[in-house]
Order: structure tokens, then C-alpha cells, then sequence
């Protein structure tokens, strides 16, 4: 084995990256042992990424007043335009109790509206107010500059976005096995 320095975890924390195994390789030829290591953990891989992001999101969303849960509200609804919160929950993958605080604070920006469907009253739709599409142009830079701040060309972008979705597919679906019958 070897170590890294890698960027974006605290100083001296390295990533141990084992020798090249073939592709083909049994989990279990892996000694038990390194598969309890930190720096082993896809999922802390992923941890670590996510709050690097979240890092820089802070930054560039302060000057639109914005979260980033806020932001992926305004991005839905920028593509979408009216929608359902229960939609809306869908496409964040946010649950209700998530999800209506966030609207609440939006709202109380003067960036969102909350109405009752006129085709269903039991559903509320968000739409975004002139002012919260009037934002849409000044986020338009913001995903530029995250791919900017990633060092990552569009390309690479692009297969690592398929290579997550492909990973939260598969994921989903290793839940939903392994959820117990609520039948």
C-alpha cells in the first residue's frame, strides 16, 4: 500500500489506496480487516465530497441569499415552473417535514408562492414568484463555477454524474431488497 495526501481532508489524514486488485476479485480475498478502514468507506468518500461541495456552495449562494436546500427548491422549480410539494419532494428526495420548512423560509423571501391546486384541494403547488425567477439570472453562474472549483472538464463531469446515478440506482434498489415485508 501507499499513501495520498488528499485534498479536502483534514491535514495529515491520508488515503491509504491498496495495490491494484484484477477486477475479477472476490470480495472476500479482501482481508476483513481493510474493509473497517475510514478511508476504505465509499460512503465516507462520498461524505467528504458532499461537504466539500456544501462548502462551496455557502459561499456563492450567500450572495443570492440562498441555502443549497434552497437552491435545489429554486432549481426544480426554475425547470418546472408550478409544482406539486409532493412532486417536488419526489425530484429532492425530501420528505414532507423536510421539505416544508424550507418552503416556509422561501416564501417568507418573497421567492416562492404556495397555492391549492385547482384541481385537486387536497394538493399544494409552488410556484416561483417575478422575484424568484428574477433570481434565476443571477444564479446562472453558479454552475459554471462549481465545475470550475472542481478542476474537473465537462467530460469527467458527465461520467461522474452517470457513474452516481448508476450508484443511486443500484442503491435504491439494494434498499428496497432489503427492506423488511411490510406485507
Amino acid at each position: 500500500m501507499h499513501n495520498l495526501m488528499t485534498p479536502g481532508y483534514p491535514e495529515g489524514m491520508t488515503t491509504e489506496v491498496p495495490p491494484s486488485a484484477p477486477p475479477d476479485t472476490a470480495p472476500d480475498a479482501v482481508p476483513e480487516e481493510d474493509w473497517l478502514h475510514l478511508e476504505h468507506q465509499i460512503c465516507f468518500s462520498l461524505h467528504a465530497a458532499s461537504r466539500a461541495f456544501n462548502g462551496v456552495y455557502r459561499v456563492l449562494l450567500k450572495e443570492l441569499g440562498l441555502t443549497y436546500p434552497q437552491y435545489l427548491v429554486m432549481l426544480v422549480l426554475w425547470e418546472h415552473g408550478r409544482t406539486p410539494v409532493k412532486r417536488l419532494g419526489e425530484h429532492l428526495r425530501l420528505d414532507s417535514g423536510t421539505l416544508s420548512p424550507l418552503l416556509k423560509r422561501l416564501e417568507a423571501a418573497g421567492l416562492v408562492r404556495r397555492e391549492r391546486s385547482t384541481r385537486d384541494e387536497r394538493s399544494v403547488e409552488v410556484l416561483p414568484t417575478g422575484q424568484g425567477v428574477a433570481l434565476r439570472e443571477r444564479a446562472a453562474l453558479v454552475p459554471r463555477r462549481i465545475m470550475a472549483a472542481t478542476g474537473f472538464t465537462l467530460e469527467e463531469i458527465v461520467d461522474l454524474r452517470s457513474r452516481l446515478d448508476r450508484l443511486t440506482g443500484a442503491l435504491d434498489a439494494a434498499a428496497l431488497e432489503e427492506a423488511p415485508d411490510c406485507g
